[in-house]
């Protein structure tokens, strides 16, 4: 039967089927800090429309920090395109994040766990292909905040990612990190203005000759 499903259909299905496997599979012994303030408390809850704003093409400028870890300042800005598309009426959503400037890319892979209430956020770069282990939550108003477990240079930490609808066209997400289980480090922000879908976008994939700078 998938073989008649159109090819953005069948790889969110083969995407859905690692994640869910993923999310099944037994933890490791090396575990990452508690992230802080979320010992014993689950991560918040959501609604299925949460991401449905997002739908579409964004244009966005990216800020990652060079050293993470470190206490360091050394911040790098560098320009981006997303586009985004919802399935089964909201509760998984696909979207790729093209790095012109980089010659790489990433794609987010979210599901929402209706029982829980709950989304699963998953991310692959195309430089590994390999799926990250998810960051769970959800929003409450106009802030979203999904929190997980990873590893960094070999390092455990506690990992956050905070959406903010700024406003119909405008959103902000950041990533922070737990070294110790009781601080918190930004080390990657993205500002996104939304833009044309059919200037930006073609078939849902991110446009490779697109200048990605805002503005």
């Amino acid at each position: 039967m998938s073989r008649s499903l159109p090819p953005p259909a069948r790889w969110l299905l083969a995407l859905a089927a690692i994640a869910v496997a993923c999310a099944g599979a037994p933890p490791t012994s090396h575990q990452a800090p508690a992230a802080p303030g979320r010992a014993g408390v689950a991560p918040p809850t959501g609604n299925v429309q949460d991401f449905d704003y997002f739908a579409g093409g964004w244009k966005t400028v990216q800020r990652r920090l060079k050293t993470r870890g470190a206490a360091a300042s050394d911040w790098e800005e560098f320009p981006a395109t997303l586009c985004m598309t919802p399935y089964l009426e909201g509760a998984a959503t696909v979207d790729e994040l093209w790095f012109p400037t980089k010659g790489w890319s990433g794609l987010t892979l979210r599901t929402f766990d209706r029982e829980k209430r709950q989304w699963f956020i998953y991310w692959v770069s195309s430089r590994s292909g390999v799926l990250g282990s998810p960051v769970i939550g959800g929003f409450q108003g106009d802030r979203g905040e999904f929190f997980g477990e990873d590893e960094d240079g070999g390092r455990p930490v506690a990992v956050r990612y905070s959406w903010t609808k700024l406003d119909a066209d405008h959103a902000r997400w950041e990533q922070a990190f737990s070294y110790d289980g009781s601080s918190w480090e930004t080390n990657w922000t993205a500002d996104f203005t939304r833009a044309d879908p059919a200037s930006v976008c073609d078939r849902g994939r991110p446009k490779r000759s697109v200048s990605s700078a805002s503005g």
